[in-house]
């Protein structure tokens, strides 16, 4: 960072480009402002380097694969009583931008203070996002790096067509692959306690439903 900054610091410019930062700054902060005020829970929507991103509706598949990773992380995480696991409307806010990741993690020690009306949250412990033709760049750009920056521990970044997963851990400010999973792999989470999902159990129905039945014994 210092490297990217040296040539602007030693400039005899710099209080002129921190007046123009700091009044971009603010009317950015006027549009996410308007950006609170204008979305509604009818949408899914986040505000992202000053612009507001609606979504178009998901296809099946995603909507199927994101509901089975629903089921799985969200009945252990609650028999294990672990955390909160938010989805799909829920609006993380971080210091620059909003989003709302397809699936994410509190731990319960943060989770005990969340409030019934809350409409912002912090950064999470975790987050999965299942990737589509519009979000993929999002996805694993300027989201994986805003993820990484507020120190998410875990991302999952998932492949509904062709059925993979991949799982990143976060190490010394960054996200860093650690292993990819497909079909007949057991994945295993740092973040979500003891949590050993098999990735069937993601995209089909059966499996999901197996691995269910261990909560309703």
């Amino acid at each position: 960072m210092e490297k990217i900054l040296e040539p602007i610091l030693n400039s005899p410019r710099l209080k002129d480009y921190v007046a123009e930062l700091q009044e971009f700054l603010s009317s950015e902060e006027e549009r996410r402002n308007f950006f609170y005020n204008k979305i509604t829970d009818q949408e899914k929507a986040e505000f992202i380097n000053g612009e507001i991103v609606l979504h178009s509706p998901v296809v099946m598949i995603h909507n199927i694969t994101l509901k089975y990773l629903l089921f799985a992380i969200d009945k252990y995480a609650s028999h294990h009583n672990l955390g909160f696991v938010g989805y799909e409307k829920l609006m993380i806010r971080l210091t620059r931008n909003d989003y709302e990741p397809d699936l994410c993690f509190f731990n319960q020690g943060r989770a005990d203070s969340f409030l019934p009306n809350q409409k912002l949250f912090p950064a999470p412990d975790f987050i999965a996002e299942v990737l589509s033709e519009s979000t993929e760049k999002n996805d694993r750009g300027i989201k994986m790096e805003d993820y990484a920056a507020h120190s998410v521990k875990e991302y999952w970044l998932i492949e509904p067509k062709r059925k993979y997963v991949e799982q990143y851990f976060l190490k010394h400010g960054s996200f860093f692959l650690h292993k990819m999973y497909s079909e007949g792999d057991v994945i295993q989470s740092e973040v979500i306690n003891g949590l050993q999902l098999p990735v069937e159990a993601i995209f089909n129905e059966m499996a999901n439903n197996q691995y269910l039945k261990q909560f309703f014994k």
